[in-house]
């Protein structure tokens, strides 16, 4: 009888111990494009991270960080990403009802990311929270661009803040 509870204690700290790594180690899916699992369900989010840094490909961003591709960043930020990340230089403040976790507030924190993970996690979303897949209808360059603005939106040059200050002549 001591074999067998010792068994069956061993066994349920193993399975506690094999989930604990699953998630730590980035292995569950993140994508918000793809359809989500019970077990993921209640253990994807503290893994979240360590999936981006594991899924996202390492490679450096094909739109150059020019004035024109910072500006196209910052315009294409503004309209589809600073109601949930946030506006620069604007205090963030309560917008609607708040998502759980809560979005990144770029202009403030920035990103740990880069612009390799934020791009992937533009262009797939991640599921359990309100970052959902632009993939879908979002050209690579333009998350590109976006990305690239996002690393840099505390430091570009004024040039760069008029021009996306500045209405688009198609509007």
């Amino acid at each position: 009888m001591r074999n067998f509870l010792f068994g069956v204690i061993f066994t349920l700290v193993a399975v506690a111990l094999a989930a604990c790594l699953y998630v730590r180690f980035g292995f569950g899916e993140v994508r918000g494009d793809t359809p989500v699992s019970s077990f993921e369900t209640r253990l994807m989010l503290p893994g979240v991270h360590a999936s981006i840094r594991r899924e996202a490909p390492e490679m450096a961003n094909p739109v150059a960080p020019t004035d024109e591709n910072l500006i196209k960043g910052g315009k294409l930020y503004a309209d589809a990403c600073e109601g949930c990340h946030g506006t620069p230089g604007k205090p963030f403040g309560a917008k609607g009802i708040p998502l759980i976790p809560a979005p990144p507030e770029f202009p403030i924190v920035g990103t740990e990311l880069s612009e390799a993970q934020v791009f992937w996690v533009a262009k797939h979303g991640i599921r359990r929270t309100g970052m959902f897949a632009n993939g879908a209808f979002a050209k690579d360059d333009d998350l590109w661009a976006i990305a690239a603005y996002i690393k840099r939106m505390g430091t570009v040059s004024q040039t760069v803040k008029d021009g996306i200050a500045k209405p688009s002549s198609h509007n």
